[in-house]
């Protein structure tokens, strides 16, 4: 990819990740593939899409080393446990919706799914008032 800055290749690998992702959680809920796909493509796609991660990505370099490399392992791993032709149907859907503009719905969910975190986090550590 000559031409391209590093944040261009980076982003681009984010964007390539993100389809293999969905593709994986399109191939965890079809009926085709073969269950142990399945809990690994159930696996890595939530762990992919979902905000939340093993090593929170505040924690310099660390925080990311969990998502490059735990991330495409289990991807590469589901792509293996899938036959191609199938893998190939659920990747040709995941692109075409990468097109489209992100579900509303969608976002609204996670941002509901960390206001409920962080509420639960506050009442549970807050501190009783002082008399």
């Amino acid at each position: 990819m000559p031409g391209k800055s590093l944040s261009e290749r980076i982003a681009d690998f984010g964007r390539r990740l993100a389809v293999e992702a969905h593709a994986a959680w399109l191939a965890a809920r079809d009926p085709r593939t073969p269950w142990p796909a399945r809990l690994i493509a159930l696996a890595a796609a939530a762990y992919a899409l979902s905000p939340i991660d093993l090593v929170p990505d505040f924690i310099p370099v660390l925080g990311w080393i969990d998502d490059l490399i735990l991330v495409p392992a289990g991807l590469i791993l589901v792509r293996r446990l899938i036959p191609r032709a199938l893998w190939s149907e659920f990747h040709a859907v995941a692109a075409a919706a990468s097109k489209h503009p992100s579900s509303r719905a969608g976002m609204a969910m996670v941002l509901l799914a960390w206001a409920a975190i962080l509420y639960i986090v506050y009442w549970s550590v807050r501190v009783a008032p002082v008399h």
